[in-house]
């Protein structure tokens, strides 16, 4: 099994990566980091919210489908 190497400083979930990664991202951002932060937050939070929405559509779906199939097998025993 191959680990995915970031710009050649080794596996991705090493931690020598993720403090690179966060010095790096500090330079970029400096005090516009929690802004930033707060941001993908958000953008995390409505994500999770449409695919809570998606999975209670078809939740809801395969309900009615089962409500109509019961239906359908009590009236052919009737």
């Amino acid at each position: 099994m191959s680990d995915i190497v970031l710009f050649g400083f080794g596996p991705v979930s090493s931690p020598t990566t993720l403090i690179i990664v966060g010095i790096v991202a500090l330079l970029l951002f400096g005090n516009r980091l929690p802004s930033v932060m707060r941001s993908l937050g958000r953008s995390v939070v409505e994500f999770k919210k449409g695919v809570n929405g998606i999975e209670e559509d078809i939740d809801e779906a395969v309900r009615n489908a089962d409500d109509k199939a019961k239906k359908e097998l009590d009236e052919e025993t009737k």
